[in-house]
């Protein structure tokens, strides 16, 4: 335990740090385990908790301080950009949660599965329930992934709940809090014999039939990419756009879908679009034959700034390697917004404890 704050978080697919970025801005300790190389080299250059490896050779005994567990697994298996065998093996995942829950020992039946990234899923269950056996039970989990995943989030939250633990699962909309994108999450929040919740929006939802400055005005407005960036359409706000890659993860590299991409495209050639410096010569971008254009990309630094890491984020590894980090990645905002409700106690303990 460091001195830093009286809580310990383990991060399960601690990736570049999404998490752990607003773990630590709220001043909370956190350790992350990640077995991409290149990640774990980001995680060290920005100062953050690291052990490089495989979670599944892991546990919690090898984290005794251990109070809460954030888990994010591999979205690749469950994404609909991706080839889907997450969501093929869907059932045959719930059924492993129930024999889990019965302390199966379930290796063997994991290791049938097509894509071996398909059953990390239930990692984090099984992390929660050898807490539980061994008397030292997590305090909070938090857990998050693409939306398809929500039913196993659900059959966790029915075995926790058995277990002691008040859960609450939902869709979270990036949007909502902040974040210039319309990318949607699947979240899970656990406590132990203590009120679980998730954050409330703080912005409004993105929607086309409504004006940034229309909708609720208890709520901030959405925040649009080229306020994020600092370019964009220059007669209306520009759109918040979600974009995806075949592998499954979103590719923060072009913006854009079909339909938002020809509004772009439709800004640009009006000449109601603002150059920005940080944006990949035109002779650079890759051309598409079939009448499709090309695409408008951003720079890493850019696309950290839509997934609202901190601009001086030391993102490590090659240029593909770092797209894919940061597209992986659970937005820092969102998760600042995730974990703040989810330790609203300690946190607000923590601050009477330093006023005194």
């Amino acid at each position: 335990m460091t001195g830093k704050a009286a809580v310990d978080i383990v991060d399960l697919f601690g990736g570049p740090g999404g998490w752990d970025v607003a773990a630590q801005q709220l001043g909370l300790a956190v350790t992350g385990i990640e077995n991409d190389h290149s990640a774990c080299e980001t995680r060290r250059a920005a100062g953050l908790g690291t052990v490089e490896g495989d979670v599944r050779a892991y546990s919690p005994a090898d984290f005794p301080t251990a109070t809460d567990l954030i888990g994010s697994p591999p979205c690749q298996p469950y994404s609909i950009g991706g080839k889907g065998a997450g969501r093929r093996a869907l059932d045959t995942v719930l059924h492993f949660a129930s024999l889990l829950a019965a302390r199966t020992d379930i290796r063997s039946g994991l290791a049938t599965l097509d894509d071996e990234r398909t059953g990390l899923v239930l990692e984090p269950l099984r992390w929660v329930l050898e807490a539980l056996d061994t008397g030292r039970p997590f305090r909070t989990v938090m857990l998050e992934q693409v939306p398809t995943v929500l039913p196993v989030w659900e059959a966790m939250a029915h075995i926790l709940r058995c277990e002691g633990y008040t859960v609450v699962t939902g869709r979270l909309h990036a949007e909502a809090y902040g974040v210039p994108q319309t990318r949607s999450r699947a979240v899970l929040v656990a406590r132990w014999r203590d009120a679980a919740a998730l954050p409330t929006p703080t912005h409004r939802r993105y929607s086309r039939s409504t004006a940034q400055e229309g909708g609720d005005f208890a709520l901030r407005p959405w925040r649009s990419m080229a306020q994020a960036l600092g370019w964009g359409m220059t007669h209306r706000p520009a759109l918040t756009v979600a974009v995806g890659t075949a592998a499954g993860g979103p590719d923060p590299s072009c913006v854009g879908g079909s339909g938002s991409r020809a509004t772009l495209y439709g800004e640009r050639d009006a000449g109601r679009w603002i150059a920005d410096t940080r944006l990949v010569p035109a002779d650079a971008m890759p051309a598409y034959r079939g009448g499709r254009k090309d695409m408008i990309r951003v720079s890493v630094a850019d696309a950290a700034a839509l997934q609202t890491f901190p601009p001086d984020h030391p993102f490590q590894g090659t240029r593909t390697k770092q797209y894919e980090q940061i597209g992986n990645a659970m937005p820092p905002v969102l998760a600042e917004a995730v974990i703040r409700r989810a330790l609203a106690s300690e946190l607000a303990a923590r601050t009477g404890a330093q006023a005194a």
